[in-house]
C-alpha cells in the first residue's frame, strides 16, 4: 500500500520550492524593468540581504491561504488567491525592508514586481494545476448508506465548485455485497453512516487499497485527534477532549487581547466612518447590541453595526438572517457583504467575551433549540465564540446547523495556534465571496430530490 499522505506531503514542499524560484526570478525582472537592464549594486544588495526574509514571508502566507491544497481549487480560486497572496507580499516587503533598514530597496521595485509575480506566478500555477488535472484527474466515488443519507452526499458533492469527485455508485442495501461486487469501479468509498458489517467493510476496502471517506457523525469525530499511550505491552487510544488546554487557551487569550487592540487602532477611522453613514442613512442607534452565550454557556452582549431596522423583529420575534433579508437596510447590505458590521466585536474580543477564531456566537432562544435537536450542540460552548471560525472559512455560510456544528466540533478538536493564523488569514479570501455573507437559505428537504440518472443505484 502507498504512503499517499506522504507522497502528497512532497509534491506540495516541491511545489512550494519552485514557486520561491519562480518569485525570485520575478523580482530580478523587476529590478532589470526598473533600472531598463542596469541594476545598481547597491539596489540590489538591499534585496540580497533581505531576500531570505521576504522568501520565509512568501511561503508562510502562501501555505496559510491554501495556495498548495488544490483538491478544492478552481482556476478561478487561483487567480484571486495570487493576487491576494502578492498584494499582501507587497505590503510584506515594505514592511520588512523599513523594519530591517533596507531602505535602498526601491518601491518602485515592488510596484513593478507585484505585476510581474502575479502573471508569472499564475502561468506557473496554471501548469502546475494542469499537470494535477491530468495525474488526478476525476475520482469516481461509491457512497454508502440509506437512500436519503446517499442523496445528501450527492448533493453535496455535486454542488461543490471543483469537480474532482464524481459520485457514480450509490449503495442502499447489502451493503458488503454490493462493495465487494463493484469496489474495483471506483476509486473512493464514502461511508455517510454507520453500517452493518462495518469492520468487514473496512477490512475489505483497505485491502482493496481504495480511499475511505467517513461521515462527521459524532462517533467519527470523537476520535479525530487522539492520544497515544503505552502501558507494558498495550498501546491504547486516549480520546481528547472537546476542550482547548489551559496552557494554550492562555496563550490563545493573549494574542486575542494584543490583536484585537491592535486591529482597533488600525480600523479606528473606518469604524468612524461607518457609524457616521449608519446614523445618517437610518433611524435608530449606530450600534445594535444583542444578548448571545458563549464560553461555559455565559450570556454577553455582542456589539454590530446596525444594519436592520430598529423594528426588525418587533412582530416576527427571533428569526435567523436570510438571503435577499427585507429588513437589512440599503447600507446594512454593503456592511454586510464587507463584514465592515463585525468590526465592533474586537471590543468584544478585548474584554474577553469572545475570541478573534471560535465557533459564532448564537443567541440564548436558538440555543435551546438547538440544544434539544442535537444533544452534543452544547461542545461548542467549551471555548469562547468567535468573531470567524472554521464553519465560516471551510463550510458555507446557508449550512444548517448540525454541519455547522460539525465544523466547530472539528476545530476544538484540531485547536492549534497555526490553525487559527489559518483561519484567520483564510477569512480574508471569504470576503470575496458573495455567498459567505449571505444569510441563512430557506431550507429544503434534500430526500425529496430524484436521484440523478448518472448515479448507478445499487440495492
Amino acid at each position: 500500500m502507498t504512503n499517499s499522505g506522504g507522497f502528497d506531503r512532497t509534491k506540495k514542499v516541491i511545489s512550494g520550492l519552485l514557486d520561491v524560484v519562480v518569485y525570485h526570478i520575478a523580482v530580478y525582472i523587476s529590478f532589470w524593468i526598473r533600472y531598463e537592464g542596469s541594476i545598481p549594486f547597491y539596489n540590489y544588495s538591499a534585496y540580497e540581504s533581505s531576500g531570505i526574509y521576504i522568501m520565509i514571508a512568501f511561503i508562510l502566507l502562501n501555505v496559510l491561504f491554501g495556495i498548495y491544497i488544490l483538491y478544492n481549487k478552481s482556476r478561478i480560486d487561483i487567480i484571486y488567491l495570487t493576487v491576494l497572496v502578492q498584494l499582501t507580499m507587497s505590503i510584506a516587503i515594505m514592511a520588512l525592508t523599513y523594519f530591517g533598514r533596507w531602505f535602498t530597496f526601491p518601491r518602485s521595485v515592488i510596484g513593478i514586481s507585484f505585476i510581474v509575480s502575479t502573471i508569472l506566478l499564475l502561468i506557473w500555477r496554471f501548469i502546475v494545476f494542469g499537470i494535477y488535472e491530468k495525474v488526478d484527474g476525476t475520482k469516481n466515488v461509491m457512497v454508502v448508506g440509506s437512500k436519503d443519507t446517499c442523496k445528501k452526499a450527492i448533493y453535496n458533492f455535486g454542488n461543490a465548485k471543483n469537480k474532482r469527485h464524481q459520485i457514480t455508485l450509490a449503495v442502499t442495501d447489502n451493503f458488503l455485497k454490493n462493495i465487494k461486487s463493484h469496489l474495483d469501479e471506483v476509486d473512493i468509498v464514502y461511508l455517510s453512516e454507520d453500517l452493518p458489517k462495518k469492520a468487514e467493510i473496512y477490512d475489505y476496502i483497505i485491502r482493496k487499497d481504495k480511499k475511505i471517506f467517513l461521515q462527521t457523525s459524532f462517533e467519527n469525530l470523537v476520535m479525530v485527534s487522539p492520544n497515544i499511550m503505552n502501558i507494558e505491552d498495550e498501546s491504547l487510544i486516549e480520546i481528547s477532549n472537546f476542550r482547548i488546554s489551559p496552557e494554550n487557551d492562555l496563550i490563545k487569550r493573549l494574542i486575542d487581547f494584543l490583536v484585537s487592540l491592535i486591529l482597533i487602532v488600525i480600523t479606528a477611522p473606518i469604524m468612524i466612518i461607518t457609524a457616521l453613514l449608519v446614523k445618517a442613512t437610518s433611524k435608530g442607534p449606530v450600534l445594535y447590541k444583542q444578548i448571545r452565550i458563549t464560553k461555559n454557556q455565559k450570556e454577553f452582549n455582542i456589539l454590530k453595526f446596525r444594519t436592520m431596522g430598529v423594528t426588525a423583529e418587533k412582530d416576527s420575534g427571533p428569526v435567523l438572517a436570510t438571503s435577499n433579508d427585507v429588513r437589512v437596510t440599503p447600507i446594512g447590505k454593503y456592511l454586510r457583504s464587507l463584514r465592515i458590521d463585525e468590526l465592533p466585536q474586537l471590543f468584544n474580543v478585548l474584554k474577553g467575551d469572545m475570541s478573534l477564531v471560535g465557533p459564532r456566537p448564537e443567541r440564548p432562544f436558538f440555543v435551546d433549540q438547538f440544544n434539544t435537536a442535537n444533544p452534543y450542540y452544547y461542545l461548542r460552548h467549551n471555548v469562547r465564540a468567535g468573531i470567524t471560525g472554521y464553519a465560516q472559512v471551510y463550510g458555507k455560510y446557508a449550512t444548517d446547523f448540525n454541519s455547522k456544528l460539525n465544523f466547530d466540533l472539528l476545530y476544538i478538536k484540531k485547536y492549534s495556534l497555526i490553525l487559527d493564523a489559518k483561519i484567520m488569514v483564510q477569512t480574508i479570501k471569504v470576503l470575496f465571496d458573495k455567498v459567505s455573507s449571505q444569510g441563512v437559505e430557506e431550507e429544503f428537504d434534500v430526500s425529496s430530490l430524484p436521484m440523478p440518472e448518472t448515479i448507478k443505484v445499487l440495492k
